[in-house]
C-alpha cells in the first residue's frame, strides 16, 4: 500500500444490512476482512435489524418507526457506522430525518440528526475517514463499475468507488457507457413495473457487454442482483463473461487469494 497509515477511526461498528446479511453475507464478510487488514477494530452489534427502507420507500412511514428506534439505539455509541450499501446508509441519513419528525418525538430527532453524520458507505469511510485510496488489493482481471442511483444521487460519493478501484494492483478498470443511468432495478418498483425495469436494465446490460469486462462491480447489492439477473437471461453469449460483484468483495481480495 502506498498511503500513509489510516487515520484512528474510533470506535467503528459494522451495518452489515439485512438483504446484505440474507442473501449476500460474502459482502459483509469481505468487509469485516478488508477493514481489519487495514487495522480497524470492528465491532458488529448483533441487535441490528432492518434500516426500514423498503417500508418507507413503499409508503409504510409510521412502520418504519420502530426500526429508526431501534437503529439508533443499537448504533449511538459508535464514532463511525459503516455499511457495504449505499442505498441503506442512504435511507438512514435521509429518510431518517423525515421520520423522526413525523413522530414529534424532539428526542428522537436529535439522536437522528446527531447519529446520521457517522453513517458511512464503504467508499467514504475508506477514503474520508481512514483517508486511503490504495488498500493493498490485487484482483487481475478486467472491471466496469456501475453506480448507483443512491450512492451518486442521495449520498454523492463521486468518484470514491472509481479512484479505489484505480488503486487494485493488476486491474483494468473499463469506462461504463451510460454509467449514471438506473438498472431499473428501484426496489419494489422492479416488481410493480416489471417491463420498465426490464427494459431499463436490458440496456445497461448492453452497456456493461459492450465494455468487454469480466466484472462489473458497484456498491450496492441490490442493484448487483437485477444486473446478473439479466445478464443470466440474456441471449447474448458475451454476457456470461461478466460477473457481479461488490465493491468490498474486489478490495478485499490480495495476492494470498490468487494463489
Amino acid at each position: 500500500m502506498n498511503n500513509p497509515a489510516p487515520a484512528n477511526p474510533g470506535r467503528v461498528a459494522l451495518f452489515a444490512t439485512c438483504f446484505n446479511d440474507t442473501m449476500w453475507p460474502q459482502t459483509p464478510k469481505a468487509t469485516v476482512q478488508l477493514l481489519e487488514r487495514l487495522g480497524v477494530d470492528l465491532d458488529f452489534p448483533e441487535a441490528q435489524t432492518c434500516c426500514g427502507q423498503m417500508l418507507t420507500n413503499t409508503g409504510y412511514a409510521d412502520e418504519a418507526v420502530p426500526l429508526v428506534r431501534r437503529f439508533v439505539d443499537v448504533f449511538a455509541r459508535y464514532d463511525a457506522i459503516v455499511a457495504p450499501s449505499g442505498s441503506c446508509v442512504g435511507s438512514v441519513r435521509e429518510q431518517y430525518a423525515t421520520l423522526a419528525r413525523r413522530t414529534g418525538d424532539v428526542g428522537l430527532e436529535r439522536a437522528v440528526a446527531e447519529l446520521g453524520p457517522r453513517v458511512y458507505e464503504l467508499s467514504e469511510f475508506l477514503t474520508d475517514v481512514l483517508g486511503v485510496t490504495d488498500v493493498g488489493a490485487f484482483f487481475p482481471h478486467r472491471v466496469t463499475y456501475h453506480p448507483t442511483c443512491h450512492s451518486l444521487r442521495m449520498l454523492r460519493v463521486g468518484d470514491r468507488p472509481t479512484r479505489l478501484l484505480a488503486a487494485v494492483e493488476g486491474l483494468e478498470l473499463l469506462p461504463l457507457p451510460g454509467a449514471d443511468e438506473c438498472c431499473g432495478f428501484g426496489g419494489t418498483f422492479a416488481v410493480k413495473n416489471a417491463p420498465v425495469s426490464v427494459a431499463m436494465g436490458g440496456e445497461k446490460v448492453r452497456n456493461i457487454t459492450d465494455t468487454g469486462a469480466e466484472y462489473v462491480v458497484s456498491g450496492d447489492n441490490s442493484c448487483l442482483a437485477q444486473i446478473g439477473g439479466l445478464l443470466g437471461h440474456s441471449g447474448d453469449r458475451r454476457t456470461r463473461t461478466a460477473r457481479p460483484i461488490h465493491l468490498a468483495e474486489i478490495l478485499a481480495s490480495t495476492r494470498d487469494d490468487a494463489r
